[in-house]
């Protein structure tokens, strides 16, 4: 009976969700384009720089007291956003500009190095469009922040900080189209474990996610509502849009591996702490990262989704061999874990 409610309900979402995106359509017009920038992060040496060009409605901001009705439509505004590929932007930092393009999901990303932290010149990075040429050039602006030291934490986020229920389709559209930043809500204790885990602050943490980049702002509201420590965000770079908003945080998760791949490249001196859930092959990732970078990875905590099949259930097993994996049904028993073995005082 639940289930069949919560079918309904996804379905008249979706009409509502299509209704609406007609009628908006048909009565206004898509502001002017914009640059989002979504990462500026580096080390000593190097930055990083990621960020997406598109022609979007302006959002209102989300709120507790916002109704399901006002978060469907705020979903549709998102969504119905469009990417704008082989747009050219200027980025400019220290004094340096360069030029790049979008891909076809208007998402640009640049990597440079012989950067190093000057106290004369400026860690605040520009974006602007050049191409396409508007009235008002797009321009947007971000803090270059950089990372060192020997510890760092990187953690997924559906199902692993909050609650998604990823491996069921209908719950997950629903959760993510009737609700905002302000009234998901997180795993129990989840952010006690997470202050335990960064050493409240002192050991940087980096969120990789096969969430798309339109859930950007809504990742970065809920994570500072809900006191979870902050950190930049690595998202999927596939552009969800209302005909595809189905597949929003599924497909193909090998990405995910590639970001983690980045982030061992750009600390080479840094040993990770590495949280994620059973739900999307994040062990596998995991267990894959730990033996192309062995020595890299200090634990793994995997919280339980849902049943396991016996299949599924016997592969994990194996992982659970390894003296760095911990499989965990919630924060307090993580916690317990952190404390026994001396990883946190």
């Amino acid at each position: 009976m639940k289930n069949g409610l919560i079918i309904i309900c996804v379905i008249f979402a979706l009409v509502l969700v299509y209704q609406f995106a007609g009628y908006l359509m048909s009565i206004s017009k898509q502001d002017k384009i914009k640059v989002e920038p979504f990462l500026a992060f580096g080390n000593n040496t190097e930055v990083f720089f990621k960020g997406r060009v598109i022609r979007a409605y302006t959002q209102s901001r989300p709120s507790s007291r916002k109704s399901w009705l006002s978060n469907i439509i705020a979903s549709v505004k998102r969504y119905a956003g469009s990417s704008v590929p082989l747009a050219k932007v200027e980025i400019t930092f220290q004094e340096k500009s360069y030029v790049v393009s979008t891909d076809e999901d208007g998402v640009f990303e640049l990597q440079i190095g012989e950067c190093q932290p000057n106290s004369g010149l400026s860690e605040l990075v520009t974006f602007q469009v050049l191409e396409p040429k508007t009235r008002n050039s797009p321009i947007a602006h971000m803090d270059v922040i950089r990372y060192s030291g020997d510890t760092g934490v990187i953690s997924d986020i559906d199902d692993t900080i909050i609650i998604s229920h990823s491996t069921d389709i209908g719950k997950k559209f629903w959760l993510s189209i009737s609700k905002n930043a302000f009234t998901r809500r997180p795993l129990p204790n989840v952010s006690e474990f997470y202050k335990k885990l960064t050493g409240n602050g002192i050991y940087p943490i980096f969120y990789v996610s096969s969430s798309d980049w339109s859930l950007f702002d809504l990742i970065k509201d809920f994570l500072r509502f809900r006191h979870i420590p902050d950190g930049p965000i690595l998202l999927k770079d596939k552009h969800i849009n209302l005909k595809n908003i189905w597949r929003s945080g599924g497909g193909d998760h090998s990405h995910k591996l590639q970001k983690i791949e980045l982030l061992m490249e750009m600390y080479p001196k840094m040993q990770f702490y590495i949280v994620g859930d059973s739900g999307q092959h994040d062990p596998e990732i995991y267990a894959q990262i730990m033996e192309e970078y062995p020595g890299r990875v200090k634990d793994v905590f995997i919280r339980i989704v849902g049943k396991l099949d016996k299949s599924r259930e016997s592969e994990l097993m194996k992982l659970h061999g390894s003296d760095h994996f911990h499989f965990i049904e919630s924060s307090e028993q993580a916690i317990e874990i952190l404390e026994k073995e001396s990883i946190i005082n």
